[in-house]
């Protein structure tokens, strides 16, 4: 993706300029290249020295260490915590994972510059643990395809609850942590680690490889909504989750059922599962919107819209690209609905022009009215 994404604003485009150095790195203009100089620089010889770039995870590393050399390792203004200060669990790494870790510090050291100010093994090792249990993975401006990955150590400090009252989005460049109803004085900012719609039990366990703790939320102990992921229907309609779970723990066939919804569009059930003001909701929903709209039901259509529109509108915020774009959707299907209802004949007649990229001519609405005899019948 490096090649379709800018690597400062993270907008894809068809046409980018490459970096003419290390042939790497892609910008939308003069502009974007500019303002990523500072973090590029040495990035951009140390990839050309080496001749490729190395994963993400070690470009990021490198990043960080050359912040540290030009600003130090202690706090900068509006950051709560040190990188140094953050948790790394390298002591929790299985043997297959303390490998990997071996083998990206030895790929770090061949990338490094050796003119570069030289670090322990130890803080290399820390900062590349870090990246692995605190990296945040970034998405393009749609918000539709990983790109990359980030640390933002403020974020770090925040919690996870499986059922949370605030929501992490990407945006411009900079991260976001958004509230997703009202919060309590006192009360303290949660978000989840992991999706939602997982058994609660399938959640731990990766919360457990990939954070190293023990989710004791609510939702988690009690189980709360894993009846509505295993349940399904039989012939007569009833509830057989029971059925369900004798036959199989958890359900392969349900959650393929699951990711086939999503596919779909099919966003009824995702309702019933999701906290009200879910992202991945609101993504869901747009989507089948959409899937409506082009379909030609349009009041349908545009229903679901708004009401993706109300929720991203909370959890992408209104400056958001993808809100921006729903927006626009949202009075697009409003005006064409409006004159579905006033007049359905040139509505369609309308479409299909567009549809047909032709020029659209008002002609005279068809006549309900039998067309009477002009020509006599002959004896």
């Amino acid at each position: 993706l490096a090649h379709c994404v800018c690597h400062s604003c993270f907008k894809r485009q068809e046409k980018l300029q490459r970096c003419g150095q290390c042939k790497f790195a892609h910008y939308c203009d003069r502009t974007c290249q500019k303002d990523s100089w500072v973090n590029h620089k040495q990035e951009c010889s140390a990839i050309k020295k080496l001749g490729k770039a190395p994963n993400d995870n070690i470009r990021l590393a490198a990043r960080i260490m050359w912040r540290i050399e030009r600003e130090g390792s202690g706090l900068t203004e509006g950051c709560l915590v040190a990188v140094d200060d953050l948790q790394n669990h390298v002591d929790d790494f299985d043997t297959e994972e303390k490998n990997g870790l071996m083998e990206d510090v030895q790929t770090f050291l061949d990338y490094w510059p050796s003119q570069s100010k030289q670090y322990s093994m130890q803080l290399i090792s820390h900062i590349l643990g870090v990246i692995s249990c605190n990296g945040f993975t970034l998405s393009d401006q749609r918000g539709l395809q990983a790109v990359g990955v980030g640390i933002f150590p403020n974020l770090c400090l925040v919690n996870h609850n499986c059922w949370p009252n605030c929501t992490v989005i990407f945006n411009n460049g900079k991260i976001e942590l958004r509230a997703l109803g009202k919060i309590n004085k006192g009360e303290e900012f949660t978000v989840s680690y992991v999706d939602f719609l997982n058994l609660s039990e399938e959640r731990r366990k990766q919360l457990k490889k990939q954070y190293y703790f023990d989710c004791t939320c609510e939702h988690c102990t009690k189980g709360i909504k894993d009846d509505l992921l295993l349940a399904t229907k039989d012939e007569e309609e009833k509830p057989a989750e029971n059925v369900v779970k004798e036959v199989i723990q958890f359900s392969k066939d349900t959650l393929e059922k699951i990711d086939l919804a999503r596919a779909e569009g099919s966003y009824h059930e995702l309702v019933k599962i999701y906290h009200p003001n879910n992202a991945q909701l609101g993504m869901a929903i747009m989507r089948a919107g959409v899937t409506q709209w082009h379909a030609e039901f349009i009041e349908v259509g545009h229903g679901m819209i708004c009401k993706a529109f109300a929720i991203l509108l909370i959890t992408h915020g209104p400056t958001h690209p993808i809100t921006k774009d729903l927006e626009a959707m949202r009075a697009q299907t409003e005006m064409e609905l409006r004159m579905f209802k006033e007049n359905e004949f040139v509505y369609y007649k309308m479409r299909e022009a567009a549809l047909s990229n032709k020029p659209f001519q008002v002609m005279q609405e068809p006549s309900k009215e039998a067309v009477p005899n002009v020509f006599n019948k002959k004896p």
